[in-house]
């Protein structure tokens, strides 16, 4: 009697046993668990810990509410003004409500993907190259909420949405590097420029400090020398002021200016000196022998004499 007794202890324990290990379940703390019932879901979700339920007769389906990090293949498109890029993006969602996620869709990770997909090549159709490249703010946002309207009733609720990267052909690289090039080649232009219109506003106001202190030149000419000697050339460049060269033009005397002629006095009277009676034939001919006076009526070294002709001398002797 006692040993049928025990049997039938040990019998029931085992049973207990064998149906606490087929109807307890542990559910994780990121996880709640959905009981259906002869495949009818109960409105009872169980909360993360331990939980029973009847063996045979109950299911139960754990559903995971981390948040699920999705990438999305890569699309290609044509953008607004006709150029062709390769899009990628990822979706960061997560579950909010087990029973839709579960019953309103099939598979729920794939439902998010091919809607993610779809409205990324929504999204590159819309948009220009530039808002792609620069403007991926709001692309993220109008994506995101592309994706989460038809996600709300699926119980999946989209955290964020990112475009990570943007492919463009090699020819539109190459052109987009040669605007960049040409835009940084303007703005230098327009910067020397600016610093060639500031240098010549203190050059000029160099140049009127200098020309009202000529010492200034000088000691600007000593300095320059002193930086062009610090370099250890060959050569040695000296420039020569400018005002160096006036102060020895104007130090010449002019060669436009004639010397003063020289006249002789006239043949006085008798009683001052010997008239033309007087002249004895040796001076008639040493005038005969005199040279030519020249084209001015002077003789020819370039004195203008008053003294009469020798014909007209030689006529006072005879007489």
């Amino acid at each position: 009697m006692v040993e049928e007794l025990l049997t039938a202890v040990l019998a029931a324990a085992v049973g207990a046993a064998v149906y606490m290990g087929a109807a307890a379940r542990v559910v994780k703390q990121y996880e709640r668990g959905l009981v259906f019932r002869f495949g009818r879901l109960r409105e009872e979700i169980r909360p993360p810990g331990f939980t029973v339920i009847v063996p045979v007769i109950d299911r139960l389906r754990k559903v995971n509410m981390q948040i699920v990090t999705l990438p999305v293949p890569a699309q290609e498109g044509i953008t607004r003004d006709n150029v062709t890029v390769r899009v990628d993006a990822v979706v960061y969602f997560k579950v909010v409500d087990p029973a839709n996620a579960i019953v309103a869709v099939e598979d729920y990770r794939f439902a998010v993907s091919q809607m993610a997909q779809t409205s990324l090549r929504s999204i590159i159709g819309k948009s220009d190259l530039d808002d792609l490249l620069s403007n991926r703010e709001m692309l993220n946002q109008g994506l995101e909420l592309m994706i989460d309207s038809p996600a709300v009733g699926w119980g999946v609720q989209i955290d964020r949405v990112e475009i990570k990267d943007v492919s463009l052909p090699e020819t539109m690289k190459r052109s987009m590097a040669r605007q960049a090039e040409a835009d940084r080649e303007r703005r230098a232009r327009v910067i020397n420029a600016d610093a060639e219109l500031q240098a010549s506003h203190k050059l000029a106001e160099a140049a009127e400090v200098m020309s009202e202190q000529p010492a200034a030149l000088q000691l600007r000419l000593l300095h320059t020398i002193v930086a062009v000697a610090a370099e250890k050339n060959s050569t040695l460049v000296l420039p020569f002021p400018v005002e160096l060269l006036r102060f020895l033009e104007r130090a010449v005397p002019q060669p436009g200016s004639a010397p003063a002629r020289e006249e002789t006095a006239p043949a006085g009277p008798a009683s001052e000196g010997p008239g033309p009676a007087e002249v004895s034939a040796a001076d008639t001919d040493a005038l005969d022998s005199a040279p030519a006076p020249d084209a001015l009526g002077g003789p020819a070294n370039g004195l203008l004499l008053d003294a009469p002709a020798p014909e007209q001398q030689r006529k006072g002797l005879r007489e």
